[in-house]
């Protein structure tokens, strides 16, 4: 059991990997290349994928090509579009945004469906080797959130330059502007990444596909469409109706918040402060924040319930997103950190403890597609909704801007930060309202 665990970790930890080497950074890299007031849309294109893709792919995965070769598949898809991207990006210092809008979306359709779908493989293999999914998966969900971590860092600290490589926190270094952050180098090392995932994947144990030969199902079982049926039990309608509204503030901080925080440095106040020169590793906080929170969800899910354990990720939000609004990198940099703390439970608390919530509620020949239909709900039609809605505000109230030969995304930060906030707290109350599940306390 314990090499399963090991090896469903080493699965995490990649997977993550992948997606933090770009996920919090992109925004700094698209505005100098001249698609700065289209930030919204590379996120938002997360939640439009989302929305289908790992409905489709869960699909297929609970009924023709076992989970674990078609995890293989598709990071290899995406890794190759994301290597694409890169290529388009080192050709075009100014980018078209057709061309390189379409290659980051193929990649991002192949890629979102894997959080899903490895969360149903590492189920699977769990439980194949007697293991229990709601004690032994967040410790091996802990090593995705150090492989996001690990990746920030990287990107954050390495450069390349006319053959000069290397690592840096200091502005002051000579090639301190040619860190991955900023650069299309970002998309590269998710590329290779995701080249060594799809590799791993193909060694994992069998998860063997279900139902592929019973002949007597009708058309929404055939297209593994039984999941939404899920809506008519009023519980989970809800569940997922919540998921929805709280999933539209999960890209939010991803799109935005190194864009935010290094919009400082075009503040002369705080342009050699080291959170306005370091908003990548600033923002890791909050993914180590993420590692520490997952440990503590068996104790709360099993104590407190689902209901409850979404409030508090709501609350988290509102807080999340007030520390932004009130905060710099200067004298309010406590603000950020603290920040960046609650976004482990307001991640955490929602994101993988909804997963477990929906592996315990639905059944075994429809797991992956339920856990499909989640995260269309969560990153697909709420991230979706959000991200753009979001980038609309911030644009509003902000502009890129050129300071010493920079570009920076300068204005008034607070008010989109603190709308944000009074959103999730309006979902907060009304979650209390209106969900009405009972938890029986083990």
């Amino acid at each position: 059991m314990n090499s399963t665990k090991i090896r469903l970790s080493i699965l995490s930890f990649l997977q993550f990997a992948v997606w933090g080497s770009y996920l919090v950074c992109l925004g700094q890299y698209l505005g100098p290349a001249g698609l700065g007031s289209d930030i919204a849309w590379f996120y938002s294109v997360v939640g439009f994928v989302s929305i289908f893709m790992p409905a489709v792919i869960g699909v297929i995965a609970d009924r023709w090509i076992p989970g674990q070769k078609l995890l293989g598949i598709c990071h290899f898809l995406a890794a190759v579009f994301m290597i694409l991207a890169w290529n388009y990006g080192q050709s075009h210092p100014t980018l078209e945004f057709t061309p390189f809008f379409t290659l980051y979306t193929l990649s991002v359709a192949f890629y979102m469906p894997t959080i899903a779908l490895s969360n149903s493989v590492s189920f699977s293999i769990l439980k194949s080797k007697g293991g229990d999914t709601v004690k032994d998966f967040p410790p091996i969900r802990v090593l995705g959130t150090v492989g996001f971590i690990v990746a920030m860092w990287f990107v954050n600290c390495a450069y390349y330059h006319d053959g000069h490589f290397g690592f840096t926190i200091s502005d002051e270094n000579p090639f301190a502007d040619f860190r991955f952050q900023y650069t299309d180098m970002q998309l590269l090392v998710s590329g290779i990444t995701g080249l060594l995932l799809a590799a791993y994947s193909f060694f994992l144990p069998n998860v063997p596909v279900g139902g592929k030969n019973d002949k007597n199902k009708g058309i929404m079982s055939i297209l593994g469409l039984d999941a939404f049926k899920l809506f008519k039990d009023q519980r989970m309608f809800v569940f997922f109706f919540f998921s929805m509204l709280l999933g539209v503030a999960l890209q939010i901080t991803n799109g935005f918040a190194t864009t935010f925080i290094t919009s400082f440095k075009g503040i002369a106040e705080y342009a050699n402060t080291f959170g306005a020169n370091n908003a990548t590793l600033l923002t890791s906080l909050s993914q180590i924040s993420e590692a520490l929170c997952i440990l503590m969800i068996p104790f709360f899910l099993k104590r407190y319930g689902i209901k409850n354990v979404m409030l508090i990720a709501m609350i988290a939000w509102v807080l999340r997103f007030g520390f932004f609004g009130i905060g710099n990198p200067g004298s309010g940099l406590w603000m950020f950190i603290l920040s960046m703390i609650v976004y482990g439970v307001a991640f955490d608390f929602f994101n993988v403890s909804g997963a477990l919530f929906v592996e315990q509620e639905t059944h075994d020949n429809i797991k992956a597609s339920a856990q499909g239909l989640f995260m269309l709900m969560t990153n697909g039609v709420g991230a979706s909704i959000g991200t753009l809605i979001a980038g609309g505000i911030v644009n509003r109230y902000c502009s890129w801007q050129e300071v010493d030969g920079h570009s920076y995304m300068l204005g008034d930060w607070s008010t989109p930060w603190l709308i944000f906030a009074g959103y999730s707290l309006v979902v907060a109350i009304l979650c209390k309202i209106l969900f009405k599940y009972k938890h029986v306390r083990e």
